[in-house]
């Protein structure tokens, strides 16, 4: 079942001499459920087709369909509502918010929707994400990995449409990398959560069902894995 359509995606910054296309005519399809990899050197516009799909950043002309909903047809207030609730982004640099536990960091989303906490949901993370005897700590009180098993929590905290992962072991050692990515992968399998991966590690892509390559803002490689 088809969740994300993009229909001849482009981004330009600048103008003139300074102009830079980021993204040039980038069309496809995920499936629901799918882990999907974005694979590319620097530069090549994969971060920015995750934006795209986010919602974080206006294409300069194209579609985004995410579950049927045309993204970018939204106001400025309706796409801020559409991003906590149905997208789940988490960076390479975990974004926490400094004053705030890990429950608190957690149920952000949520709280800004001025929404009831699913308890047993909250509760289940923690578990999940091996925090559940770290629930009072602030960032500065965790690991770097134990800050990102954070940034995980939040972003599957509203059971989004689909979560976006930007680079998400760049600042962690191999062990927690590793960690993180099995994360991942465990609640793309447990939740049926289409994942969708930015990364320039191979061994990382080759855990996907399905990997895509950019190179100067277009789809140079499309391949769908045979997983064991």
């Amino acid at each position: 079942m088809e969740l994300l359509k993009i229909e001849h995606l482009s981004k330009v910054y600048g103008k003139g001499e300074n102009q830079v296309v980021a993204l040039d005519d980038v069309s496809l399809t995920i499936e629901k459920g799918e882990f999907t990899a974005i694979i590319g050197a620097s530069g090549s516009g994969k971060s920015t087709l995750l934006h795209m799909i986010g919602g974080v950043d206006i294409p300069t002309s194209g579609k985004v369909y995410l579950d049927g909903q045309d993204v970018y047809a939204q106001n400025n207030e309706k796409l801020a509502i559409f991003r906590r609730r149905q997208v789940g982004l988490i960076y390479q640099f975990h974004n926490l918010i400094p004053t705030l536990n890990v429950v608190e960091n957690i149920m952000l989303p949520v709280l800004m929707d001025r929404r009831k906490v699913n308890q047993g949901r909250l509760t289940e993370l923690l578990e999940l994400l091996g925090l559940s005897q770290r629930k009072e700590h602030l960032p500065n009180q965790l690991s770097g990995g134990q800050q990102q098993r954070v940034s995980v929590g939040r972003a599957l905290m509203n059971a989004p449409a689909v979560l976006l992962a930007d680079e998400p072991t760049g600042s962690l050692d191999s062990k927690n990398g590793h960690e993180i990515i099995n994360l991942l992968k465990l609640s793309n399998r447990k939740y049926g959560q289409t994942l969708i991966v930015v990364t320039h590690d191979e061994e990382i892509a080759l855990q996907a069902d399905r990997i895509i390559g950019i190179s100067d803002g277009r789809v140079t490689r499309d391949e769908r894995m045979m997983q064991s």
